[in-house]
């Protein structure tokens, strides 16, 4: 488990501007990277409010030394703080840090005031200034030399004077960085603009760097490293993920609030960020824009093999780009998927999934695409991303595996990709949100586990302290106080033997009474939920799950009040053909029905054996809803008559 974040926090926050003077340094340099003497290291620190410093490190340095130098460059605060690298707190030992990574620093006591932020250093210590280039790209992967080519052709130009152009659709902040042609060839994210962020432009702040975002499990300042981790883990280019690079990069065009305002108070200074950095791919329109008809077979099911691995939660129209091939050849368009920053959630999410209803998810996976998914090969993957995204956290590396097994043994016994990805989204019954099919299987393997393990005292208490899953919760709202958690409701639950009567209820009945309740949608008691004996101390989990509902629908209405306005580029489109609101029109407040992070590295893989022997059952109980269903469920409310 990954240590507790900060609480939110309760005013916007004051940032820095230049972390270090870097004048002349856009002349000065003809290379992408910075050079450091043998034997050392570069890094670049983060403040949980935007401030990046890079710095080399030496064999003595460590977590104190480190805090020290970033507290005289950068005139911040580092008492009662920690330096944090993906989930581990750094104290004396950074052997483990590699060359190019991004640390973070969080303040474990949350005393900010919004009216003085922190300044770019005035001192004329050599020592502490930033000597890093431009454009320093934060990775070794030769898959990264595509990026290292766009970098220098955007430092010619703003050699020149070519300066980048902001982007003024979206929620988030972002910018078009062009060549010395004055094309746009690259859109740069920083992370601490992003929605809910400190420095975000657009006024939708109120969070520090590394607590929760739009998506609970997805914390703030950490969509840019999955955009990366999308392109890494798109082998072969198969789904036409464009080049993605993880950037420390320094401009005088990236948004600084000052705290009170919300605007850049220093705009003509330099500011560098950490950001993700892609290659702009021009396009005709993007999915929203363009019948799906047309849409490639292959296309769609090599971008839905990718979001089914990746447990992409944010798969809209607007961020699916079309173009078309020749001219006059208008039913020939490639797709380019792009925007991947709600991908890796650190439990398992309800995933959105545009294509399940296009009528090439429902065609069989040809020869070329099963073999792609045989060769997949989810602990090497995991490995991989431990490589070159070292920041990243083991709950998402577990997303990773699970889903991808899950494809793996779902394509094998033959499900197409609609049956998979109607597998792995949750539904709505009478006002309440059910676990996923996917989810159910993964609470019945967690039941297995824990009677596997009854005798162990681990298993046996489970006491208010698991409510979370390792991400604060405190923006649920200041009235709600729950004792007891959907998510330990079904611990409880699902994992005990016995709790009717004597009789345990398997969570696969789901699967089974799908097409009865389809059938015959009757008043009776809910399907796919444990049943409880009623008890004292227990809650009924209707009046929780209403609750929730009734909580999540109030702020989602607020925030759609607060954040209307329409989308008017495929890079940040919003709104989808289907009508479902995208994880940028609502801040989302879903329950956790499995927790993965919580388990040792032998309970994780007994699991994983337990989830796997499960798999086959449950497809079966899948088919048989599909070859009972497909008519109806194709024809749609379009064609009644």
């Amino acid at each position: 488990m990954s240590r507790k974040l900060d609480s939110p926090v309760q005013t916007q926050m004051a940032v820095s501007v230049m972390i270090s003077p870097l004048v002349g340094e856009f002349h000065g340099s003809s290379s992408v990277q910075g050079r450091q003497p043998a034997g050392r290291k570069q890094v670049f620190v983060q403040t949980d409010t935007g401030c990046v410093l890079g710095m080399e490190l030496d064999r003595s340095d460590n977590a104190h030394t480190v805090k020290r130098k970033l507290q005289l460059a950068l005139n911040v605060p580092t008492d009662e703080s920690s330096l944090t690298f993906g989930d581990t707190v750094l104290k004396n030992d950074l052997s483990a840090i590699r060359n190019g990574s991004p640390l973070l620093l969080t303040r474990n006591i949350m005393h900010r005031s919004s009216s003085t932020p922190c300044l770019s250093p005035t001192g004329r210590d050599i020592q502490q200034r930033d000597k890093s280039g431009p454009i320093e790209i934060l990775g070794q992967s030769s898959r990264l030399d595509r990026m290292k080519e766009l970098a220098k052709e955007i430092m010619k130009a703003i050699k020149m004077g070519i300066d980048p152009l902001p982007v003024h659709s979206g929620l988030g902040g972002a910018y078009y960085f062009r060549n010395s042609r004055g094309d746009s060839v690259a859109i740069v994210k920083p992370t601490d603009e992003e929605p809910l962020a400190p420095n975000n432009p657009k006024g939708f702040v109120g969070k520090a760097l590394g607590q929760p975002g739009l998506k609970r499990s997805v914390r703030v300042g950490e969509t840019g490293f999955r955009e990366v981790a999308a392109y890494l883990l798109d082998y072969e280019h198969f789904a036409n993920v464009p080049p993605t690079a993880l950037v420390k990069i320094t401009h005088s065009i990236f948004n600084v609030n000052d705290g009170v305002n919300v605007n850049n108070f220093q705009r003509k200074r330099l500011v560098s960020k950490i950001a993700s950095f892609q290659q702009f791919i021009p396009h005709d329109f993007d999915a929203s824009d363009h019948g799906t008809s047309s849409f490639p077979v292959a296309a769609v099911h090599r971008i839905g093999i990718l979001d089914i691995r990746i447990l992409n939660t944010d798969r809209h129209a607007g961020n699916l780009l079309v173009r078309k091939l020749g001219v006059g050849k208008f039913d020939q368009v490639e797709l380019i998927p792009i925007d991947h920053g709600l991908c890796l959630p650190e439990t398992l999410e309800d995933p959105y999934f545009e294509w399940i209803h296009w009528p090439q998810a429902s065609i069989p996976f040809s020869e070329d695409e099963l073999e792609y998914i045989k060769n997949l090969e989810p602990a090497v993957d995991c490995e991989m991303l431990r490589m070159e995204l070292p920041m990243i956290r083991e709950a998402c590396l577990r997303v990773l595996e699970l889903c991808t097994i899950f494809l793996k043994e779902a394509a094998a016994f033959g499900l197409c990709l609609a049956e998979i990805g109607e597998m792995m989204t949750r539904e709505f019954r009478r006002g309440e949100e059910e676990p996923s099919e996917l989810e159910v299987i993964c609470l019945e393997a967690r039941k297995m586990l824990a009677e596997r393990e009854e005798l162990s005292p681990r298993m046996t208490e489970l006491g208010d302290e698991e409510f979370q899953f390792d991400l604060d919760c405190d923006e649920v709202g200041p009235d709600f106080n729950p004792k007891i958690s959907v998510d330990d409701f079904f611990s409880r639950a699902c994992f005990q033997p016995g709790l009717v009567n004597g009789h345990g209820r398997n969570p696969l009945s789901k699967l089974e009474e799908t097409i009865e309740e389809e059938e015959e949608e009757s008043d009776g008691e809910d399907v796919g939920l444990p049943t409880l004996p009623p008890q004292e101390g227990n809650p009924n989990i209707s009046k929780i799950s209403m609750s929730l509902n009734t909580m999540l629908d109030e702020k989602d209405q607020k925030l759609q009040k607060s954040s209307a306005g329409k989308v008017d580029t495929g890079y940040f489109g919003n709104t989808s053909t289907s009508g479902h609101k995208s994880a940028n029109e609502q801040l989302p407040g879903s329950i956790s029905f499995v927790k993965l992070a919580d388990m040792t590295e032998d309970e994780w893989n007994v699991f994983l054996e337990k989830f796997q022997e499960l798999l086959h059952p449950a497809f079966a109980e899948r088919k048989s809803i599909t070859l009972g269903q497909r008519q109806r469920q194709r024809l749609g409310t379009s064609c009644q008559f």
